[in-house]
């Protein structure tokens, strides 16, 4: 599908990228990794023609498409959710309209035996054909499961896009790229302004996409699920694994241990090189010998290996005093801003050593209950209640209003250093990539992910014993998350972490706070146990939504339609919707029959012997499954009368 030949991009005669050569197939899905400056955003660029001065070639074979998720949003104000979703159609849009064009034609003409009618029929029918090879009739329901699968209300879809925050219209904009159904998608961290369960949903799309796909994330869980292929981006190369990400971290150990012991006997070939010159650079006879040596020196293309091992980053939180049982206690505790309220009538309990996950969609509540704990925000109904001696260290989200910005790395850094952590100053920056010169950099010039680098940075350089983190792993690294889940595994104090990251927050968690429809829930147990409890809840809620979605439109007034004339009525084919509907029911069907067939083998079994929990669990599951599945039955069957 893409062929990529001797591809190079250099800037100032420094190579970014250096003959790389990979082909893309049909099925690849690949995940791009290296470190932040590699290159991956830049070579999504070069593919999607974005960047095109650099050298070698991008080949796309015969007429594929390639579909690109850009962050520059160009949307028309004032078009609804909906409207600017159905623009992902645009072709199809076109031959709809033209469609409507030749109707009207045939609906007001009456020359029936004409060549001029005849060419109007048979246009009708090839714009017919094409609308059914594109599965045109069905684009409305492939817009609702996207849609709901992102994370929008059915009360979301005649909103004016305008009234979106940023992220909500970047979920708009992936919707769209989603519904093109392009031969090749590039994904550049497509998950950044998603919640958990919009991730999931998304990972599980991209894996049965029939398309290619390439894509950068940091999201390591997320990469294993969707990729079968890994590019590796170091040292002006891609290293091309045919793998998933768990397999290639594997591969590239291995292939890392052949590299050390290459580069060891490189490094005695140069060392003896070296010693040889200079023994022979003196003599005259030997010279011209030793002039050779140094030419064949410098074209020794010299073996790099990264070094990526976290876990000699001995990266600790400082400990302060011991603080009281009770960390944190709230009663009837609520926000608005003006007429929207965020939450209300929430309780709960902190104690010492806790370990809390706030999860929900984005807009819930959880940043604004951090920084009510955090004491950012002053103005709130209820009450809450501090521990005695509790230190609060505070990651905010938007690290740029927390920096100063004329002052540099170090001296941010050494601003909330204490007497026993100043000589360590130096020492943490370099763990966390600031090294040398990189220490001088204003802290207004920095990169989001620099910030929030400094900014951990900062946390480890006084002592707290409660830690609120708001998002601590946006923009960072692999290798950085690592580093900083470490630390954070060996904290021994209270921690409340906002995270959409189910790697990071796995082994890091055991309890939930769920913030939804401005209610918060208390779950106790890990992210593994409350993600399999929100699949369940998921299937449902989106039923209830697509069922309000129709029941919404069943009670729209319907349009006074003209009484087709004797032509029309020769053209009048039964309902491309009604048709959809019919093979939606007879699919339901089959299913409800799996179904029962299997809750009869099930209750058979167990005549014969009592259930294991396990079984019961998945007969309890399976029930479940075919009462929704009756559900969907009666509606459909309600939609035809």
């Amino acid at each position: 599908m893409l062929s990529v030949q001797g591809l190079g991009l250099h800037h100032s005669g420094n190579y970014l990228f250096q003959n790389v050569n990979f082909t893309i197939k049909k099925d690849d899905k690949v995940g791009l990794v290296g470190k932040n400056g590699a290159g991956k955003s830049t070579l999504l660029k070069m593919l999607s023609g974005e960047i095109s001065f650099y050298e070698g070639n991008v080949v796309p074979e015969g007429n594929v498409t390639i579909g690109f998720l850009k962050q520059d949003l160009d949307f028309v104000k004032g078009r609804t959710v909906w409207d600017e979703t159905m623009q992902a159609f645009e072709q199809i849009n076109a031959w709809k309209t033209e469609l409507e064009d030749v109707n009207h034609q045939l609906a007001t003409r009456t020359d029936y035996e004409s060549d001029a009618y005849t060419d109007l029929i048979n246009k009708m029918t090839e714009l017919n054909d094409l609308l059914m090879n594109h599965d045109a009739y069905n684009l409305e329901g492939d817009m609702e499961k996207v849609l709901f699968g992102l994370g929008f209300k059915a009360d979301d879809f005649q909103k004016i896009t305008d009234e979106f925050s940023g992220g909500w219209r970047m979920r708009i904009e992936l919707a769209k790229l989603l519904l093109q159904k392009n031969d090749i998608m590039l994904l550049d961290e497509p998950t950044n302004h998603l919640d958990m369960e919009s991730i999931i949903w998304l990972e599980n799309f991209l894996k049965d996409y029939p398309g290619a796909i390439i894509l950068v994330s940091h999201d390591k869980q997320f990469m294993t699920a969707v990729c079968n292929r890994t590019f590796d981006i170091n040292n002006r190369k891609v290293d091309d694994y045919k793998a998933n990400y768990s397999k290639y971290l594997v591969m590239r150990e291995e292939r890392r241990e052949k590299l050390i012991q290459a580069k060891k006997n490189q490094d005695a070939e140069i060392k003896q090189m070296e010693d040889n010159i200079n023994k022979f650079r003196a003599s005259a006879t030997k010279a011209s010998f030793a002039q050779s040596l140094i030419k064949k020196l410098d074209k020794i293309d010299r073996i790099e290996v990264d070094n990526e091992d976290v876990s000699k980053f001995n990266i600790r939180f400082v400990q302060s005093v011991v603080p009281g049982k009770v960390i944190f206690e709230a009663e009837n505790l609520g926000k608005a801003y003006g007429h929207k309220k965020v939450f209300d009538n929430v309780d709960f309990f902190v104690q010492r050593g806790d370990r809390i996950a706030l999860l929900g969609q984005n807009g819930q509540g959880k940043t604004t209950l951090a920084k009510i704990l955090a004491g950012e925000i002053k103005d709130y109904s209820g009450s809450w209640t501090l521990g005695h001696n509790v230190n609060i260290g505070y990651f905010a989200q938007n690290q740029e209003e927390v920096l100063t910005p004329n002052k540099t790395v170090l001296e941010e850094a050494e601003d909330s250093a204490t007497e026993e952590t100043r000589p360590r100053v130096r020492d943490l920056l370099g763990s966390f990539l600031f090294q040398g010169e990189a220490v001088n950099k204003k802290t207004k010039v920095l990169s989001g992910g620099e910030r929030n680098r400094l900014a951990l940075c900062k946390l480890l350089l006084r002592p707290f014993n409660t830690l609120i983190m708001d998002e601590p792993t946006n923009h960072l690294d692999i290798q950085s998350k690592e580093i900083i889940k470490l630390a954070l595994q060996k904290f021994e104090g209270t921690l409340i972490v906002i995270s959409h990251d189910r790697e990071f927050l796995q082994g890091l968690c055991d309890k939930i706070f769920e913030f939804r429809d401005g209610k918060m829930k208390e779950f106790l147990g890990n992210i593994d146990e409350y993600l399999e409890y929100r699949q369940k809840e998921s299937i449902r809620e989106i039923s209830i939504e697509k069922a309000k979605l129709h029941n919404e439109e069943a009670q729209k007034p319907e349009e006074k339609k003209e009484t087709p004339k004797p032509a029309e009525e020769k053209l009048l084919i039964i309902s491309k919707e009604q048709k959809n509907i019919q093979n939606k029911i007879k699919k339901v069907e089959e299913k409800i029959s799996e179904l029962e067939n299997t809750v009869q083998t099930m209750e058979d079994s167990f005549e014969k012997e009592n259930p294991t929990d396990e079984t019961l669990e998945l007969y309890n599951k399976t029930k479940e499954d075919l009462d929704l599945a009756l559900q969907e039955w009666e509606y459909l069957g309600s939609q035809l009368e």
